[in-house]
């Protein structure tokens, strides 16, 4: 018996080993190839609120005699600007004004590209200035990553057309406030008024985190007894968070790459990931020096970029550092002493980061102080020109331009008077470093939004229609 089964068996393999491949047995799951996933960055909506900007209707213009600053540092007296478009066209000394062009002289006057402020709580902390309209700060814990600025923008807050007409704001980045370590999303938008965020936010532009240092996160939380208490606490708290992250991401990177089921999104790790990946800009309320440097070690720690430090009374002291990391610094020209992170500051720091090849630039926090950009730079030369070096007008006008444009990653299509990029002009009536001197004409994508020799160019919100004070640009 047991001589007859091992014969079947014996039959049987042969058998198999003359049977053809029809007839074989087919591949098991673990032999098929790994299933994929949806691609890099397909897992989820990056831009689930994306822009609906439309540029107003203009006409062609021509802009003859003027001074021009053309916001990368370069200069033409007797100049003049042809834009049509929507688009630069050219920038030059002698341009002839093509067939239905609007030509406008201005002589004796100076010519910009639009101001750009990379640091605004407009539409976020709104006029009037009460608690109904308080939305810029969600300090109800010290990590808010999942928070976004733009859905806190009221679109008809009045600070923005005092911006357009008295400071020559044509674009400016929303933040949310600094209560927290990490504040939520910021959004950059066009200065235009309109019915919805989306209709104002600058297409294309990229989404910025608000991390903050220091006092404010320190107190806050401090005086709840909670972490973090100190500023040791808040390093702790913001490297936890950061290890979080880079979890988050690496099973996110997986799944994307290799399918499988997808992990549970985190709204406030979707930003910190952004953040890793290179997609959103880091922008830091820090002030003084030894923590800015700090930061900068825990960039590299995590695998991330500091793109600015906002407010930076203190970057003067680590121009070197700066300059060595690509990081930038938004500073004011003279606001200092209200706290004791504020108290070291020298009216000469953002002349000295320009002078050490570091990046610098002017940038506002304030409802006021967004319409005299201008002349926050103008002190900023004066206290250079007084310490013995001076800055020329076409270099200081980068801190309000181009050099914001790239803290904003959009300084491929604005922040200066180049041929192809977006005509976003202000006519001057006198030399913009000067007390005396205000926007004339403002126009966005080549639409003048605001004439002051003419009162229908002034915007005005509905909210403001039939109140006190209507309009006013004083």
């Amino acid at each position: 018996m047991i001589r007859t089964i091992i014969g079947a068996a014996a039959a049987a393999s042969l058998a198999a080993c003359t049977a053809s491949a029809e007839d074989k047995p087919k591949s098991t799951a673990s032999d098929a190839p790994p299933q994929r996933g949806p691609g890099k960055g397909k897992g989820y909506a990056h831009d689930p609120y994306p822009s609906t900007y439309r540029a107003y209707p203009g006409v062609p213009t021509l802009v003859t005699n003027v001074t021009i600053l053309d916001g990368e540092g370069g200069r033409i007296d007797n100049g003049a600007v042809l834009f049509r478009d929507g688009k630069i066209i050219e920038v030059g000394q002698s341009i002839a004004a093509p067939d239905g062009a609007a030509v406008i002289d201005g002589r004796g006057k100076y010519v910009t590209p639009g101001v750009i402020d990379v640091h605004s709580h407009l539409g976020d902390y709104p006029s009037p200035g009460v608690q109904a309209h308080s939305d810029g700060n969600e300090m109800t814990g010290p990590v808010t990553a999942e928070v976004w600025a733009e859905h806190s923008v009221w679109p008809q807050d009045p600070g923005f057309s005092r911006a357009l007409a008295n400071g020559g704001v044509t674009t400016l980045q929303i933040l949310p406030g600094s209560a927290n370590l990490f504040g939520g999303r910021s959004v950059t938008l066009k200065n235009v008024y309109a019915r919805t965020m989306q209709a104002m936010k600058f297409p294309g532009a990229p989404y910025g985190l608000k991390m903050a240092c220091g006092e404010n996160p320190k107190r806050v939380y401090g005086a709840r007894q909670r972490m973090p208490a100190t500023r040791m606490g808040n390093i702790a708290l913001d490297r936890a968070t950061w290890a979080k992250a880079q979890e988050y991401k690496r099973r996110w990177d997986r799944y994307e790459e290799k399918g499988g089921e997808s992990p549970t999104r985190d709204l406030a790790m979707d930003t910190l990931r952004g953040v890793l990946d290179g997609e959103i800009i880091v922008h830091n309320h820090c002030y003084r020096a030894d923590e800015m440097a700090i930061v900068l070690d825990m960039a590299k720690e995590f695998g991330y970029k500091v793109g600015t430090f906002h407010h930076a009374v203190e970057a003067y002291k680590i121009a070197d550092l700066l300059k060595a990391d690509g990081t930038c610094a938004a500073v004011w020209a003279d606001w200092w002493g209200f706290k004791m992170e504020s108290y070291d500051a020298i009216k000469e720091n953002l002349a000295i980061l320009e002078r050490e090849g570091a990046c610098g630039m002017i940038h506002s926090d304030d409802a006021n102080g967004i319409q005299r950009l201008n002349q926050e730079i103008a002190k900023v030369r004066a206290a250079a020109k007084r310490a013995g070096f001076d800055v020329p007008e076409e270099v200081a006008w980068k801190w309000a331009a181009i050099t914001p444009a790239r803290a904003l990653g959009i300084d491929k299509v604005t922040g200066s008077l180049k041929p192809g990029k977006m005509a976003d002009v202000v006519l001057w009536n006198g030399n913009p470093f000067s007390v005396y001197t205000r926007p004339e004409k403002v126009w966005i994508d080549g639409a003048l939004l605001y004439d002051a020799y003419d009162p229908k160019r002034r915007p005005v919100s509905d909210f403001e229609l039939g109140q006190p004070g209507e309009g006013d640009v004083k």
